[in-house]
């Protein structure tokens, strides 16, 4: 798939070689040329000069066909704003942006709008929101057996009890992260949009969970 990036500072350098290397295209945006020296010199993707709030400018990205968009430049507001362009405007629906104040955080989460804090793992983050599928569990124990992972609800869950949820996928939801925070479920706690659910597993179980919440999508769709 075509992915976007507005930023080419360590994290969004970082991110265009991870997600090249995985066999997407690529194209970053920054407004200072200079900016791309931070690209290795086999980068195959596309640069682009300018800002990527600027509509043409990330036309030119390729936004129209990209399956993703991502703002990790060094403000906020730039940030939202190119985030919001690329959603409202463009329709891309997997849309990710860094944030520097985590007070905001709740705010673009209501825009529907991932947010990622700024910390040493911020990459690592991001291609969880990106990839999903793809992204490695959150935590192992020494023996690599049990594992804290995101578990990929679907929308067909929102509105839905986690305990209807742990007993479709017969395991135990750990927290869920709801605008920003981290929540410990009780017997009463809804899933909503937007969360994304933790759980707690033995790593062989993680494919089966998978698919049991999946069919479950799928029956309801």
């Amino acid at each position: 798939m075509h992915i976007v990036i507005m930023g080419c500072g360590r994290v969004g350098s970082t991110l265009a070689h991870i997600l090249e290397d995985k066999g997407h295209s690529v194209a970053i945006i920054d407004q200072s040329p200079e900016a791309f020296r931070r690209l290795r010199s086999g980068f195959r993707g596309r640069r682009v000069t300018g800002f990527g709030f600027d509509r043409d400018v990330i036309a030119e990205a390729g936004i129209e066909r990209a399956a993703a968009f991502v703002a990790v430049s060094s403000g906020d507001n730039s940030n939202i704003i190119s985030a919001r362009v690329a959603r409202e405007t463009f329709g891309v629906d997997n849309v990710v942006a860094r944030i520097y104040d985590p007070r905001r955080a709740e705010v673009y989460q209501r825009l529907g709008i991932p947010t990622v804090a700024t910390v040493r793992w911020t990459a690592d983050q991001i291609l969880r929101r990106l990839l999903p599928e793809g992204a490695e569990p959150l935590w192992r124990d020494p023996s690599g057996q049990v594992v804290l992972a995101e578990l990929e609800t679907g929308a067909q869950w929102v509105g839905e009890p986690v305990s209807a949820l742990e007993e479709a996928a017969s395991t135990r939801v750990a927290f869920l992260t709801r605008m920003g925070d981290a929540l410990v479920p009780d017997a009463g706690t809804i899933v909503q949009d937007g969360d994304v659910v933790h759980i707690m597993a033995r790593a062989a179980e993680l494919e089966r969970i998978n698919a049991a919440v999946a069919a479950r999508n799928e029956g309801d769709a």
